[in-house]
């Protein structure tokens, strides 16, 4: 039997053969409905392609990759301000300002690529590298040359498979750590948690919630998620310029996308107060576990409400009661974060850049212009 693989690329998720959410059933951001939220409300500095690898005319795996023009963005994010950050902005603007991905630059975790299990994984990583390097081509006659070429995100076990191919050589790095929360099968409401913790944290959590009187929170739906569009995206932006390191914006119909495509397996909650919206969260189910997505809110009102604090609370407490196994908290704000009782997991990627002086020296540039999180990891339970 021929056991070589093909693939073939595609920029509609109309496009997509009619059993790739078969193939693609591990997770919900490598299915056809995902892609047709990209689709219609990606960044504007991103276009999105959709790989289906086959072997003998069977689709046996399914992978995402995003091309991105960093040219295009307004802030790469105005929290830093110092030589290291004026520095890196220029390095980017100037040399790396071409990016493709093997990836989704947009979440935290393994939501690259999934194959058939009987797909050797040599032969996997072998012809993704393959696709991305014919999106490179297809890319190039549009006149847009790449720079910088990322792959995106592996655990340890995935990189020490990599390690085992020829693309182990490829510089690898690591940024910060995908922020995972487990729920024990006992726990059946957030009473079971709050006894779960130890006296400091449960006197957290108290005064968490008494900051939070007088906020109202509410599950919106598409129609009023449309109607405050304006007012989330301002909530939305004003936290994500506030970042360490932005590759993107989302567009502004992104959430309601979203909710239009996944309806009930993607919640949308806002925080009023006075009857105005001051905050919102976002929520994925995911099989059985939740991602935890973008979020905005108002800085003074945040501050005085501990209003970012309260949201990891009601984001545990929803995935308790409906028993979910997993959250994953994704990257930043680690220390908050691991106070409410996550764990952090080291997720690592592959760069690579298209000059080979500029290659040679990547290690060093990349530990140099990385933004430095210095955090320190909680135990909140007993």
């Amino acid at each position: 039997m021929n056991t070589s693989l093909t693939f073939t690329i595609y920029q509609s998720a109309n496009e997509l053969p009619e059993n790739w959410n078969t193939i693609a059933n591990s997770t919900i951001f490598l299915q056809r409905e995902y892609f047709e939220i990209l689709e219609q409300s990606c960044p504007e500095n991103m276009r999105c392609f959709f790989i289906g690898v086959f072997q003998n005319n069977q689709l046996v795996g399914v992978a995402l990759s995003q091309f991105l023009d960093l040219n295009k963005l307004e802030s790469f994010g105005e929290r830093d301000k110092c030589l290291k950050t004026i520095i890196r902005n220029f390095a980017f603007k100037r040399f790396s300002s071409h990016v493709l991905f093997l990836g989704n630059c947009m979440l935290t975790g393994e939501n690259a690529y999934t194959f058939l299990d009987f797909i050797p994984f040599d032969e996997q990583i072998k012809v993704l590298f393959e696709a991305r390097s014919s999106i490179e081509r297809m890319l190039k006659k549009d006149g847009i040359q790449i720079h910088l070429r990322t792959s995106k995100d592996f655990s340890k076990a995935e990189k020490e498979k990599i390690n085992q191919t020829p693309f182990g050589s490829v510089f690898q790095f690591t940024t910060q750590p995908n922020m995972i929360f487990s729920i024990p099968e006992h726990w059946n409401n957030e009473q079971d948690y709050i006894n779960a913790l130890s006296k400091k944290y449960r006197d957290q959590y108290k005064r968490a919630r008494k900051k939070a009187e007088g906020i109202i929170k509410r599950k919106l739906a598409l129609e009023e998620i449309e109607q405050n569009e304006a007012l989330i995206y301002e909530l939305y932006h004003h936290v994500a310029k506030n970042a360490p390191f932005n590759s993107f914006f989302l567009s502004k119909n992104h959430f309601s996308s979203l909710k239009k495509i996944w309806k009930d397996h993607f919640l949308f909650y806002g925080y009023f107060m006075n009857e105005k919206l001051i905050g919102f969260n976002t929520l994925i189910k995911n099989g059985d576990t939740m991602d935890t997505y973008f979020l905005g809110y108002d800085d003074a009102i945040q501050r005085e409400k501990m209003l970012y604090l309260n949201m990891l609370y009601d984001m545990i407490a929803y995935s308790i009661k409906k028993e979910f196994k997993t959250i994953i908290f994704a990257r930043t704000a680690l220390e908050i974060k691991s106070s409410v009782g996550a764990k952090p997991e080291t997720m690592y990627g592959l760069m690579e850049h298209k000059n080979p002086i500029i290659n040679y020296f990547l290690p060093r540039f990349f530990h140099y212009l990385e933004p430095k999180t210095i955090w320190q990891e909680r135990n909140p339970f007993k």
